[in-house]
């Protein structure tokens, strides 16, 4: 299983995010797993309850597509990522540096979404005001963002994250205690996972990713100590030689 160091030496963002972070391929084939991850997400921060003052992002890689929606919910998010060059991009994002990733036809994407594809740039500089810190994060270690202890946020998201981060179903249901402990009670859990993958490739390299069903997770979360709210699968389009991802599932959880 691919180890963390691993991650640290070997995963490119700025590969990763060429990959698989642009509304359509090389190839011009529509990027069906981001869209549909922008339209659950969407969904999800819609929910009642779902907004407040903190909003923590765990795992968040390179990307920010999974901050577009929650960004208008919530006043402050905390961006954690295990890698130091994922933290580098985003941050580089963050600052408007030149060579960072263009993430506006996925912005305005969203922006179509909520109803007014024209405010596109207005969420960009919302959500680099919004974003206030970018943290190292380890999920299997008790204190997620040790050294550093973080105040209990109001809701926490994780897209696409746990998976590769845990090399079996124990070391799964321990990161979601772990990470629970930076969620206050009555906060909730967002989440977006693929099920039944084993590994994903870019860049001529594969990563490995742990196989779940859609009940091992639900009971990885309610084992941490939350209240499963909405759990939903999707299909996910078969013949993408890049991932055996089967499905997408969707989760919100109360604390």
């Amino acid at each position: 299983f691919t180890d963390a160091e691993f991650y640290q030496r070997s995963f490119d963002p700025q590969e990763y995010l060429r990959e698989f972070c642009s509304l359509s391929n090389a190839r011009g084939q529509p990027n069906t797993l981001l869209t549909q991850s922008l339209r659950s997400l969407f969904n999800m921060f819609a929910l009642d309850g779902l907004s407040g003052h903190t909003l923590i992002d765990v795992g968040c890689g390179p990307t920010i597509y999974q901050l577009l929606s929650a960004c208008e919910r919530f006043q402050e998010i905390i961006s954690l990522d295990y890698t130091d060059r994922n933290r580098r991009e985003l941050e580089k994002w963050l600052r408007n540096e030149p060579g960072a990733f263009d993430w506006s036809p996925v912005v305005q994407y969203v922006c179509e979404l909520e109803g007014d594809r024209e405010k596109w740039a207005e969420k960009e500089e919302k959500l680099r005001k919004k974003v206030k810190r970018v943290l190292k994060c380890d999920v299997t270690k008790a204190n997620p963002t040790a050294p550093v202890s973080l105040p209990p946020a109001d809701c926490i998201v994780s897209t696409l994250c746990l998976e590769a981060a845990c090399k079996d179903l124990a070391t799964l249901r321990s990161a979601l205690r772990n990470i629970s402990t930076l969620v206050k009670p009555g906060g909730h859990l967002v989440m977006v996972t693929v099920l039944q993958e084993t590994f994903y490739a870019f860049n001529k390299q594969v990563f490995s990713c742990l196989y779940l069903e859609r009940s091992m997770v639900e009971e990885a979360v309610e084992g941490a100590g939350f209240d499963v709210k909405l759990s939903e699968v999707q299909p996910y389009v078969p013949g993408d030689a890049r991932t055996d991802c089967r499905a997408v599932m969707n989760l919100v959880a109360r604390r």
